[in-house]
């Protein structure tokens, strides 16, 4: 069955349908990495897109549930060049068209990715409706138009826990670590119970009195969707316990405490999304790879206004902010993930969080 996609620019792509015959509407982003399609589809910060896979052949190593980074898929959408009719892996417990399904995805392929790519990087990201209607191109451009009016809602609620959780590993460790659940991604808590730390997830909306009143060693402000319009209030309220224990923030995370500073936030033509990015850290020899997901970035002289702030990390491609921190204030802030080195390994961001609570 015929798909279409059309973007708010009037650019239109067609392939064939695979998922859900739901039509939908959603911010069409692209993301170059090889593998980590079934990571993607189920990372809350991409809660509300349309993603486009531009390495051309997904599926491959088919789906294993223990590695969803949440319990669903949080996709508008998903577009790619082909969907693989075979998954070879050992570990695969169903295809990736099975967990579609599953899912109820509207899923697209045999779409031209690469002209949707170079198309997006020249015009930038933008809105998207997927459908496979008859409708003209023109019909569905009019529909995209009429959602734009819409008053957004915002997706945190659905995203975060709804009371503090206590995970069950490690819960009467001595280090008691909160974290505040923008959209948390699990393989962060994986690396928190690999240090034997106790992990108490917080409402998303959790107001800095109780976070205090909880009395964490530390506190991780989440990744999670970065344009939600609740994350105002996120902001509010974190202003509050700045500097009164050591704080991670990660991506979103990162966005929302530079807000609170007093920084500012502005978008970027295309975003970052892959798992090739390189940071620089200023006065080091050395750089690292990095995987990100993000279309908003800090503003270098907003952030340089605050005193105490030290960015002490770079994009190499385009220098923009990736890391930046205060030991007087307590916190160490990053646009990128955190990802795991390998099996049960815990990455050098997080390790340094964990020494700064323990106090080494």
């Amino acid at each position: 069955m015929r798909a279409t996609l059309v973007l708010e620019d009037g650019a239109v792509f067609c392939g064939n349908s695979f998922g859900s015959q739901a039509e939908v509407v959603g911010k069409v982003i692209l993301n170059t990495a090889v593998v980590g399609y079934q990571e993607m589809m189920t990372d809350p910060a991409n809660a509300g897109e349309i993603l486009a896979l531009t390495y051309p052949l997904i599926g491959n190593y088919g789906i294993n549930p223990q590695f969803n980074e949440s319990a669903k898929c949080w996709l508008r959408g998903l577009v790619v060049k082909e969907s693989s009719r075979i998954h070879s892996s050992r570990l695969a417990k169903k295809s990736l068209t099975d967990f579609i399904k599953e899912e109820s995805l509207p899923a697209v392929n045999s779409l031209d990715t690469r002209t949707l790519a170079v198309h997006l990087r020249n015009n930038g990201e933008q809105l998207g409706i997927l459908s496979i209607s008859e409708s003209a191109p023109e019909e569905l451009l009019a529909r995209l138009k009429q959602f734009k009016l819409v008053q957004p809602k915002s997706m945190l609620s659905r995203l975060s826990v709804n009371k503090p959780v206590l995970l069950e590993a490690n819960k009467t460790a001595k280090i008691k670590i909160a974290v505040l659940d923008l959209g948390v991604a699990a393989s962060i808590l994986r690396q928190l119970e690999a240090l034997n730390a106790s992990v108490e997830l917080l409402p998303y909306d959790t107001a800095a009195e109780e976070i205090l009143g909880r009395k964490p060693d530390g506190l991780i402000i989440s990744n999670g969707p970065e344009e939600d319009v609740g994350l105002s209030k996120v902001s509010a309220n974190i202003s509050g316990i700045v500097g009164k224990f050591p704080i991670l923030a990660i991506s979103t995370g990162a966005q929302v405490l530079a807000r609170a500073l007093g920084a500012q936030t502005k978008s970027l033509k295309l975003g970052h999304r892959g798992v090739n990015y390189p940071v620089a850290y200023p006065g080091s020899p050395k750089a690292a790879i990095t995987a990100q997901n993000h279309s908003l970035i800090i503003d270098e002289d907003s952030l340089a206004r605050i005193k105490s702030i030290k960015i002490t990390g770079y994009n190499l491609n385009d220098k923009t902010v990736e890391e930046f921190e205060s030991k007087q204030l307590k916190f160490l802030a990053i646009q990128y993930l955190p990802s795991s080195p390998g099996l049960g390994e815990v990455n050098p961001v997080i390790e340094k969080f964990y020494k700064s609570v323990k106090g080494v």
